[in-house]
């Protein structure tokens, strides 16, 4: 009986992938021209620009939500593609940026 139930747990689990794994995510990124630089950490989005300033951040979905301080409206960055070695993310501005770690 554990066994199916533990079977079930990660069967379930493995099927989420509607759902963002902030393990996955956190890390340090650059993009495929070298120009962009990306930091998340547990608490934090950190990109790389002319005043480099930290971010809170959650995600819902595929989507994280970004702001200065929980200051509202939020900046959203919808993650397309999102494995060990590469982050695809599409910018509030529709276009999209490759990272890799």
């Amino acid at each position: 009986m554990i066994h199916i139930a533990v079977a079930v747990v990660l069967i379930l689990e493995s099927c989420s992938s509607g759902s963002t794994n902030k393990r996955d995510l956190k890390g340090e990124w650059r993009s495929g021209d070298g120009q962009t630089s990306l930091k998340i950490t547990n608490k934090q989005f950190i990109m790389n620009g002319d005043s480099p300033r930290p971010e809170d951040y959650f995600t819902k979905g595929d989507t994280i939500f970004t702001s200065f301080e929980g200051n509202q409206p939020y900046s959203k960055f919808v993650i397309v593609k999102l494995d060990e070695h590469q982050l695809k993310l599409m910018y509030p501005d529709s276009s999209v940026i490759e990272f890799a770690r």
